[in-house]
């Protein structure tokens, strides 16, 4: 059966209004750049921006587009900038926000393709936080979106992890735990301290309360399909670059990244995790790439029952387990250290709990509170605890995945993308074989040490020199706690050959005074 002969994605997205919510964060970034470089017949693209941290919303895109992944941009197509307009606005607001009568016409006038990138991947964020910004905020987005007149195509950004209590997630739609509406309702009607009482009874058996709101969007998504051609995207573990705009950028210390930096720098020594358990991590512009191609098919086969859902995963057709990327991050974190390392990094991943428990007390947090109390003998402010505290709870975080192990189906993407012709579909790659993952995890590390750490190649042979000594500070170390435990052990039979003889001496000598010191019971 051969594929529907569908315009080609450059024809598709010529001309067109777009409009993106949550450009500033990760996923939302690396799609605009993408947009701007690969499709540059694109009209307009619409960015929904709201005030944070005292920036103003066209401050904050002027902060966006000084990032270096849109160098290649700025070199090759500078005249695409100029596409851009902000929307200030709050999807956490009624009304998206949007103050401006006249903007809120244009934008409900022209846009014909939106992606709702826009949430909070806070895994520990409260229950009515994360359903104010998550859940409500893409309910808001969807009242929007449905007065659009042209719109073919809405992209909902969600999570393969919102639906982990099932073991096979297939690429349909599921029922939420709980009616949204329903929910909202009781919610806004309960004092906080009683929501964060019931929190672990609402989510059930999902993990967090980010999974749990996402759970909720699909379900508000899933009803609108009834009136407008939507669309949801579920990523796994959205990770580092895989090549573009610049492999291995990365710009957040999510899932494997921290865990890569924690281990680098030498304070995460353990972690709870079963090695042979597959790891589902999807580069960002594969994920990208995906939103793009989901737009232009959904746009282009309408879809008459239900939302077209998409997994983009990657244990299906190249699986990797979490033993092998930990292995790999082992072998170049050696080749590549980061700056500042505090001790040798020798950590090793554990499958029983228990045995994690005990290192975390004597590898983490003993020698937390010791370079601290260093620290202030020194006069210098203590830091370490807090550091030590903030990397645990990620990691006890991370390590609800780590335990754990799901099978994903992603046949859809596949299909999608054969549809497209094959210049289109090495420009817009979403094939996940095309990971090696050696090599991505080599990237990855490479990557945080430059874009979050700041360290640049120059810093590689003063770092090699401090991690050398930091062998051999570690190796002297542990042959003073080996021969302190020899030691002490022989100390031990000393003291009880002695503590034997005066038994002895106590017990059997009726004359203590005895010229030559024994008794002739003991000859």
């Amino acid at each position: 059966m051969q594929p529907p002969k569908y315009p080609s994605l450059a024809e598709f997205y010529q001309g067109r209004t777009l409009f993106i919510t949550g450009a500033t964060g990760f996923m939302g970034k690396i799609l605009l750049e993408k947009l701007l470089r690969s499709c540059p017949e694109v009209e307009c693209i619409y960015l929904l921006m709201r005030a944070k941290r005292g920036q103003q919303p066209r401050s904050r895109l002027d902060s966006l587009l000084s990032n270096p992944i849109f160098d290649e941009v700025r070199k090759v197509r500078p005249e695409a900038f100029s596409k851009l307009r902000v929307v200030a606005g709050d999807v956490s607001e009624d009304g998206l926000g949007l103050k401006d009568p006249e903007l809120r016409a244009e934008v409900l006038a022209g846009v014909s393709v939106v992606f709702h990138c826009a949430a909070c991947v806070r895994f520990d964020m409260t229950l009515k936080y994360a359903l104010t910004f998550n859940t409500k905020g893409t309910k808001r987005v969807l009242e929007f979106c449905s007065q659009m007149e042209k719109l073919e195509s809405l992209v909902y950004v969600s999570t393969s992890y919102c639906h982990c209590d099932r073991d096979v997630l297939g690429e349909e739609p599921y029922e939420a735990p709980f009616e949204p509406e329903k929910l909202f309702e009781c919610i806004d009607w309960l004092q906080d301290d009683l929501v964060q009482l019931i929190t672990p009874k609402l989510i059930g058996n999902l993990p967090n309360t980010y999974a749990f709101s996402k759970s909720l969007s699909e379900k508000l998504v899933t009803d609108a399909s009834k009136i407008m051609p939507v669309a949801i995207a579920r990523p796994s573990i959205v990770t580092a670059a895989l090549k573009e705009p610049i492999p291995g950028y990365v710009d957040n210390l999510n899932g494997p990244t921290g865990l890569l930096l924690g281990a680098g720098k030498g304070v995460l020594r353990s972690m709870h995790c079963k090695p042979a358990y597959k790891a589902d991590l999807i580069p960002v512009d594969l994920a990208c790439n995906g939103l793009i191609v989901i737009a232009w098919h959904l746009a282009n086969a309408r879809p008459e029952h239900g939302p077209l859902v998409v997994n983009l995963t990657t244990t299906e057709r190249n699986a990797v387990s979490w033993g092998e990327i930990i292995e790999f991050g082992r072998k170049y974190i050696y080749k590549y250290p980061f700056s500042g390392v505090v001790w040798w990094p020798d950590g090793s991943i554990k499958n029983s709990k228990l045995a994690h428990d005990l290192c975390v007390i004597f590898f983490h947090t003993i020698p937390a509170y010791l370079i601290d109390c260093l620290a202030v003998l020194c006069r210098q402010k203590p830091f370490m605890v807090n550091i030590q505290k903030r990397l645990q709870g990620g990691l006890d975080l991370l390590q609800y995945y780590t335990t754990k192990e799901w099978n994903f189906t992603n046949k859809k993407i596949v299909e999608i993308s054969e549809q497209l012709a094959q210049d289109e579909r090495e420009c817009f790659n979403t094939d996940v074989k095309s990971v090696q993952w050696e090599t991505y995890v080599r990237d990855m590390l490479l990557g945080t040490r430059k874009f979050i750490l700041k360290d640049d190649n120059s810093t590689l042979p003063a770092a090699r020199r401090h991690m050398n000594r930091l062998y051999w500070l570690d190796r002297g170390f542990r042959v003073f706690v080996l021969l302190m435990f020899f030691w002490m052990l022989i100390s031990s039979f000393g003291l009880f050959n002695f503590a034997q003889e005066e038994y002895f001496a106590s017990t059997t000598c009726e004359a203590p005074s005895e010229p030559l010191g024994v008794c002739e019971s003991a000859v």
